[in-house]
């Protein structure tokens, strides 16, 4: 599995990383079929698939049920990953809560910090509502996170954001972004050039539609999926969620297909 660097934070990922909302959460998602949460055992050989297939990236947050506790609890060296966590938005019996001040913001940090077992996180995202610009201009947890970073308690902060021109202030002021792209949806791809013209690192969410993307569920195809979003130069890693080793195998090999494509064209 190709690594590469997240833009200018010293951080290195791999291309393609593990998200856990199914390892915490099933209710109010968008999966076309139907799941159960794995038991503790299914997430342990899960989790040492994924490093022996060469993915060193797991995305989580507190929108994500129990999966950062789940995650704190079931790996056997949290220092050996590099973690993206959340804050702003909280998922609890049953429905999502958003508190995007300064003092919620290092809370949540604070128990990510409990939760994952580490002295420091490598990315913290503000999980956005949709309202990008009023987070960004209205709320404290930006600037909090930016205090954080300086403390040493975070490595890298941004936005999970929602919008082309939230994207675009946080490439210019921050130093990651989590933008969507899919064959669906290209409101981003200005986020994503200006993210590559400064040196900014971007993670890729909804690359598969939350699964939609699968031709058995009508979509185009996940190698047609990964071959647009590993084309567009600034993407650093991709974040595909899933809780089958069998789905983790084959998307492995296709990106690394499709990667070593790519770069036979010069790409």
């Amino acid at each position: 599995m190709e690594l590469r660097a997240l833009g200018s934070t010293g951080i290195t990922v791999s291309v393609l990383g593990l998200g856990t909302v199914k390892l915490g959460r099933d209710q109010e998602v968008k999966y076309p079929q139907g799941f159960q949460i794995p038991d503790d055992a299914a997430v342990r050989d899960l989790l040492a698939l994924t490093r022996d297939l060469g993915i060193n990236f797991i995305d989580t947050a507190p929108a994500y049920g129990t999966s950062e506790s789940r995650l704190g609890q079931l790996m056997d060296n949290p220092n050996d990953w590099v973690l993206m966590t959340k804050v702003g938005e909280v998922f609890e019996n049953g429905k999502s809560s958003f508190d995007f001040t300064a003092a919620h913001t290092r809370m949540s940090v604070e128990r990510s910090l409990r939760r994952l077992k580490r002295d420091s996180l490598d990315m913290v995202l503000v999980h956005s509502d949709g309202n990008d610009m009023h987070i960004i201009e209205n709320e404290g947890a930006l600037p909090e996170l930016q205090k954080l970073k300086e403390e040493g308690l975070v490595r890298a902060y941004g936005m999970s954001t929602k919008t082309t021109e939230g994207g675009l202030w946080v490439v210019e002021n921050c130093d990651v972004v989590m933008a969507t792209l899919n064959l669906s949806d290209h409101h981003d791809l200005p986020v994503i050039a200006r993210a590559h013209e400064l040196n900014k690192g971007v993670v890729i969410k909804k690359g598969l539609q939350s699964g939609h993307a699968d031709k058995s569920a009508g979509g185009a195809g996940v190698e047609r999926s990964f071959e647009y979003i590993f084309s567009h130069a600034g993407v650093s890693s991709m974040i595909v969620g899933t809780i089958n080793p069998v789905h983790l195998r084959d998307n492995v090999t296709v990106t690394n297909r499709v990667i070593e494509e790519l770069h036979a064209k010069g790409q």
